[in-house]
C-alpha cells in the first residue's frame, strides 16, 4: 500500500521533470508527457485510497493526513477533468498542478498516517459525504487558486490564448468549488444534528467555513454585477484560498472545537 504513495509522488515529480527537461531541450512532447505521468501518479493514488480505505474498513477520511492526502487526489482529479475537455489549452498547467501535488504529499509525509479506529463522533454514514464532498470542494478551490496564479504572472498579448482558457478554467473550478462546499456546510448541518442535537454551533470550523462560503459568494456576485473578471477575479481568488488554508489547517491547530479532531 505506501508504494502506491510513494510511486504517485515519483511520478508526479516525473511530470514536473518532463515539463523542464522538454523546455531546456525545446522539446514537443514537454506537455504530453508531463500530463501522462501526471495521470499516473493519480492512478497510484487512487490504488493507494482504495486500499487504506478496504484495510481500514471505512473512508480513509477520518484526520488531516487522509483529509489531505484526499484532497491532493481531488485537486489532480479536478485539473485532469477540466483538461479532458479544455483540449491543449492547458497543457502547460500540468507541471504546475504536479508541483503542488508534490509539495502537498511531502507536507502530507510528517503527519501522523497510521490507520486507527475512530473516534465515536465520527462513526456515522455522514462521514464519507459531509468530509468528501467538502475536501472535493477544496480541489476545485485550490484548482482555481493555482490558475490565478499563474494568470496573475502570464504577460501580454503573446499569451492571449492562454489568459482566456486559464479566466475560464478559474471561474469554472470557483462555480464547482462554492457549490460543493454549499453542499458540504448543508450535509455537516445535518450530521451534526444527528450527533450532537444543533444544527449550527457556531463551532470554530462551522463559524470560518461560513466565512470562506461568504467570501466566495461574494467572489462571485462581483463578476456576475460588477464585472470583476480577469487579474480583479484571479485576485480574489488568492485571497480567498487564504482563508480555506486557514479553515482548513488553521482552525485545527490555533483554535479548539467540536471539530478538533479533524
Amino acid at each position: 500500500m505506501e508504494f502506491s504513495q510513494k510511486a504517485s509522488f515519483v511520478f508526479y515529480a516525473a511530470a514536473m521533470a518532463a515539463a523542464l527537461l522538454g523546455f531546456l531541450f525545446n522539446k514537443a512532447w514537454k506537455f504530453r508527457y508531463s500530463v501522462l505521468a501526471l495521470a499516473s501518479g493519480w492512478g497510484f493514488s487512487t490504488y493507494y485510497i482504495g486500499a487504506r480505505w478496504y484495510f481500514a474498513g471505512r473512508a480513509p477520511l477520518s484526520n488531516q493526513y487522509e483529509s489531505l492526502v484526499f484532497l491532493i487526489w481531488t485537486f489532480v482529479a479536478a485539473y485532469l477533468l477540466f483538461k479532458r475537455f479544455s483540449a491543449r489549452e492547458l497543457d502547460w498547467l500540468a507541471p504546475w498542478t504536479a508541483l503542488v501535488a508534490v509539495l502537498s504529499l511531502g507536507g502530507a509525509s510528517f503527519l501522523e498516517s497510521d490507520i486507527s479506529p475512530l473516534v465515536p463522533a465520527l462513526q456515522s454514514n455522514w462521514l464519507l459525504i459531509h468530509v468528501s464532498t467538502v475536501m472535493t470542494g477544496y480541489g476545485a478551490l485550490l484548482l482555481a487558486f493555482l490558475g490565478a496564479a499563474v494568470y496573475s504572472f502570464i504577460g501580454g498579448a503573446p499569451n492571449e490564448e492562454r489568459k482566456a482558457g486559464l479566466e475560464s478554467l478559474v471561474h469554472r473550478a470557483c462555480l464547482v468549488g462554492f457549490w460543493l462546499l454549499t453542499m458540504g456546510i448543508i450535509t455537516g448541518s445535518v450530521w451534526a444534528n444527528s450527533a450532537w442535537g444543533s444544527y449550527w454551533s457556531w463551532d470554530p470550523k462551522e463559524t470560518w467555513s461560513l466565512i470562506t462560503w461568504l467570501y466566495y459568494a461574494a467572489a462571485i456576485h462581483l463578476r456576475r454585477t460588477k464585472g470583476w473578471k480577469g487579474r480583479k477575479f484571479a485576485g480574489l481568488m488568492l485571497w480567498g484560498f487564504i482563508l480555506v488554508l486557514f479553515t482548513y489547517f488553521g482552525v485545527n491547530y490555533l483554535m479548539s472545537g467540536m471539530h478538533s479532531y479533524g
